[in-house]
C-alpha cells in the first residue's frame, strides 16, 4: 500500500514537472519564432515532454483507478465524470478570464493564448488518460487470455505511436495506413466487450447513461476549445505544438469516444431487460437467504418468516400465509400482508367448493384455483398458489401466496415458489438436526460437569490403619454413573466403610450420590449399629429419591481392637471374602433391601446387622455390579467366578496388588477399555498389627 502511494505521488509530480518543461520550452520556441531568432531550446523538447507527461499520467491513474479493487462499474464512470468535471471547470475559469479581458492587449497576445491552449491540451490529455484507465477496467471484466493479449497489443501499439510522436519520425504512407488500420481494428474489438453492462440494475443503468452523456459533453467541449485555440495560433505562426500532429492524442480521443458510444447504446438497449435480470437476481438472493437461514436464525419461526418474505418478493405476490402443523397436531399460522381471518375465510371457501389439496403445482390446478377464488365474495384476493412444506417425507405445513389480480400467477412463478418451498423444507430439516446436535452437545457438557462432580464426591485418600491395608479403584463409563465408596474414622479403633450404587445415570445419579455422601458422613460419626444406619439412611432418602429410584449399599464398621467386622447389606452385591490359609474365597450373601425400595417403617424388617471375626491375612473385596456384569466379545459375563478366580491368584499379595490383578483380568476378559458400566472396587487386607 505504501509503495503504491509513493508511485502515485512520484507519477503526479513527474507529470507536473514534464508539463512545466513543455510549457516553458513551447513559449520559448514561440517567442523566438515571433522575433525571428533561433530558439534557445531544442524544438523537439515539447514533443518529448508531452510524451513524458502522458506516461506519468498513465501510471498515476493506473495506481489510482486500475488497482483499486473497491470500485464498481458505476464508481468507474463516476471517476471519469468527476475528472471531466474538474478539468472542465478549470478550463471554463480560463475562458471566463479571456472573456473578462475582452479586446485588451493581453487577451490578443499570442504567447498568452498559447499558454491557455497548452493548459487546455493538458486538461484534455489528463481527462483522456483517466477515461482510458476506467475503460480498461470495464473491458477486462471477466477477462480471458485472448482479451488480455488484445489489450496488451493495443498498449504496445500506443507506446510505439507515443515514441514516434515524441521523436518526430516521419512515417511512410503505407506504414501510417497500417498503424491506423491496426488501431481501428483493435479499438472496435476491445469496444465490443460489454459484459459488465449485464450486471447493472435498472437504476445503475440510468445513472451510467447520464454519466456517459456528460462524458461526451466534456469531450466535445475540449475538442472545440483546443481546436479553436490551435487554429488561432496557427494563423500567425507554425512554431507550435499542434495536438493534431500527435497521433497518440487522437488515438486516445477516438478510443474514448467509440467505447463510450458502444457503452451508451448497449446500456440503452438493455434497459427493457433490467427488470427481468433484477427479478432473477432477487430469486437467487432469496433462495440463498432460505438456504443460509440455518446459520443466521435462532428458531424455526425465523425460517418461516424468511420463506414468506422471499416468496412474496420473488413472484410479486401481494400477500401470503404459512400454516404449520406441530408435533401435537396443533396448528400455527404465519401471515404476511394478510390477516389470519382472511386466510381462514379463503381456506373455508376452497373446502366448501370441494377444492382439496391446494398443493398441486400444475398450471391447470392453479387456473382452477384462481377461478374459484375469483367467485369468493368479500375477499380482495383473486389468485392463489399453494405448496406443501415437506420435512423428512412428511408434510408439516402449507405455503399459500395471494394476488389481488385474477390469473396472477404463471408457470414460471409456480416453478419458483415450488423451489422455495422445497428449499425451506430442507432448511427446516437441517435446522431441526442442528437443534438436536446442540441439545446433544449441551447434554454432553452437562455430562462432563456431572462426571466432574462425581469424581469430586469420591475421597482423595482413604483412612489408614495399622490393622489393615485398603485400596480402591473407580472408573466411570461414558455416562455418569452413581458408584460411591468412602471411609470414615469413628475413633482410634473403629473405621467405617461404605460402597453404594445409585440407580440411573447422568446428573440425577450424581445428585443422589452427593446425598448418599452427606448421609454417610453425618450418620457414621454417631457410631450407630449398621442396621440402624441403614434404617435412618432409608428414612432420609425416602424424601429425596424419586419413586423409581433406589440406592444399593453395604456399610461396614471395622473394629481393630476386637478384630470384628460389623456390616449391613442393603440390596448391594455380596461381599467376596477370603480367609487366611484357605485357597478358595466365598461370597457373603446376606439379606437386605436397597435403600428407597421400601418407603415405610417396615424397612427395619428387611435389613440386618451381620458380624464377622477376621484374622490377619484375611481379604475382603467390595465391588459394584459393573465388575461382575462386564461382558466379553461373546456376550458372556465376567461374573462372580471370574472375580473370585482373580482374587484366589493373589492371596499373599498386598491390597493394592490384588486390586491391580483384578482390574487387569477384567480388562483382559472384556478385550477393551471402553466401559459399559462403572467399575468400582474396594480391597481390604487385614494385617498382624
Amino acid at each position: 500500500m505504501l509503495k503504491n502511494k509513493a508511485i502515485i505521488r512520484l507519477a503526479f509530480f513527474g507529470a507536473a514537472i514534464a508539463w512545466l518543461i513543455l510549457l516553458f520550452s513551447e513559449i520559448t520556441i514561440l517567442f523566438s519564432s515571433l522575433k525571428g531568432l533561433p530558439p534557445d531550446v531544442a524544438v523537439w523538447l515539447p514533443r518529448v515532454m508531452l510524451g513524458v507527461y502522458i506516461v506519468c499520467l498513465f501510471y498515476y491513474y493506473k495506481f489510482r483507478i486500475e488497482l483499486d479493487d473497491s470500485l464498481n462499474f458505476t464508481d468507474l464512470l463516476w471517476k471519469v465524470f468527476a475528472t471531466g468535471l474538474i478539468t472542465t471547470v478549470i478550463s471554463l475559469v480560463f475562458r471566463l478570464l479571456l472573456f473578462l479581458l475582452g479586446k485588451t492587449a493581453l487577451a490578443t497576445n499570442l504567447i498568452f493564448n498559447d499558454i491557455i491552449c497548452q493548459i487546455n491540451l493538458a486538461l484534455l490529455v489528463n481527462f483522456l488518460v483517466a477515461a482510458l484507465t476506467s475503460w480498461k477496467r470495464l473491458i477486462l471484466y471477466q477477462k480471458s487470455k485472448w482479451l488480455l493479449r488484445s489489450w496488451a497489443l493495443f498498449e504496445v501499439i500506443m507506446l510505439v505511436v507515443l515514441l514516434n510522436d515524441s521523436l518526430g519520425i516521419a512515417l511512410s504512407q503505407y506504414t501510417s495506413l497500417f498503424i491506423n488500420i491496426a488501431i481501428g481494428i483493435l479499438v472496435l474489438v476491445l469496444s465490443a466487450n460489454m459484459r459488465w453492462v449485464a450486471y447493472l440494475n435498472f437504476r445503475q443503468k440510468w445513472t451510467s447513461l447520464l454519466l456517459l452523456l456528460l462524458t461526451f459533453f466534456y469531450l466535445a467541449y475540449f475538442f472545440y476549445t483546443v481546436e479553436k485555440s490551435t487554429e488561432l495560433i496557427n494563423e500567425k505562426t507554425q512554431a507550435f505544438l499542434d495536438y493534431r500532429a500527435q497521433l497518440i492524442v487522437l488515438v486516445l480521443f477516438w478510443f474514448i469516444v467509440i467505447y463510450g458510444i458502444f457503452s451508451f447504446l448497449v446500456i440503452l438497449f438493455n434497459l427493457p431487460t433490467s427488470s427481468v435480470f433484477e427479478q432473477k437476481l432477487e430469486e437467487v438472493v432469496n433462495f440463498q437467504r432460505i438456504s443460509q437461514s440455518i446459520q443466521t436464525e435462532q428458531d424455526e419461526e425465523s425460517v418461516y418468516n424468511i420463506l414468506l418474505e422471499s416468496s412474496v418478493s420473488s413472484v410479486f405476490a401481494d400477500a401470503a400465509w404459512l400454516e404449520i402443523t406441530g408435533a401435537n397436531n396443533d396448528r400455527k399460522m404465519f401471515t404476511y400482508r394478510v390477516t389470519e381471518q382472511e386466510s381462514k375465510n379463503i381456506v373455508d371457501h376452497l373446502e366448501k367448493n370441494n377444492i382439496k389439496g391446494v398443493l398441486d403445482a400444475g398450471s391447470e390446478k392453479t387456473k382452477n384455483l384462481s377461478k374459484h377464488l375469483a367467485a369468493m365474495r368479500g375477499s380482495r384476493f383473486r389468485s392463489i398458489l399453494a405448496f406443501p412444506i415437506i420435512v423428512k417425507e412428511e408434510t408439516i405445513g402449507t405455503l399459500a401466496l395471494l394476488k389481488e389480480l385474477p390469473e396472477g400467477f404463471n408457470k414460471e412463478m409456480t416453478r419458483i415458489v415450488s423451489a422455495f418451498a422445497n428449499q425451506a423444507g430442507i432448511s427446516i430439516e437441517n435446522f431441526r438436526l442442528m437443534e438436536e446436535a446442540f441439545q446433544n452437545a449441551r447434554y454432553k457438557e452437562e455430562l462432563k460437569i456431572a462426571k466432574t462432580v462425581q469424581q469430586s464426591l469420591l475421597p482423595n485418600r482413604l483412612e489408614e490403619d495399622p490393622g489393615f491395608q485398603i485400596a480402591a479403584f473407580s472408573a466411570s463409563a461414558d455416562e455418569v454413573g452413581g458408584d460411591y465408596y468412602d471411609t470414615l474414622r469413628i475413633n482410634d479403633h473403629l473405621v467405617a466403610l461404605i460402597i453404594a450404587d445409585v440407580s440411573g445415570k447422568g446428573t440425577t445419579a450424581a445428585f443422589h450420590m452427593s446425598q448418599m455422601k452427606g448421609i454417610f458422613h453425618s450418620l457414621a460419626q454417631q457410631h450407630m449399629d449398621p442396621k440402624e444406619f441403614m434404617q435412618r439412611a432409608n428414612q432420609a432418602l425416602v424424601y429425596c429419591l424419586e419413586r423409581r429410584s433406589f440406592i444399593s449399599a453395604s456399610y461396614f464398621i471395622i473394629d481393630t481392637q476386637e478384630k470384628i467386622i460389623r456390616y449391613s447389606r442393603a440390596g448391594h452385591c455380596p461381599v467376596l471374602y477370603l480367609k487366611a490359609g484357605e485357597k478358595e474365597s466365598e461370597f457373603l450373601k446376606d439379606k437386605g433391601a436397597a435403600l428407597g425400595m421400601i418407603r415405610s417403617k417396615d424397612y427395619c424388617n428387611y435389613v440386618e446387622t451381620n458380624e464377622l471375626k477376621y484374622a490377619p491375612g484375611d481379604i475382603m473385596v467390595l465391588f459394584t455390579d459393573g465388575i461382575t456384569e462386564t461382558k466379553d466379545s461373546k456376550g458372556e459375563e465376567f461374573g462372580n467366578e471370574g472375580l473370585a478366580a482373580a482374587l484366589n491368584e493373589m492371596t499373599t499379595a498386598t491390597a493394592k496388588e490384588i486390586e491391580q490383578n483384578i482390574i487387569k483380568r477384567l480388562y483382559e476378559f472384556s478385550g477393551t477399555k471402553n466401559l459399559d458400566d462403572d467399575y468400582t472396587l474396594m480391597t481390604v487386607k487385614f494385617t498382624n498389627n
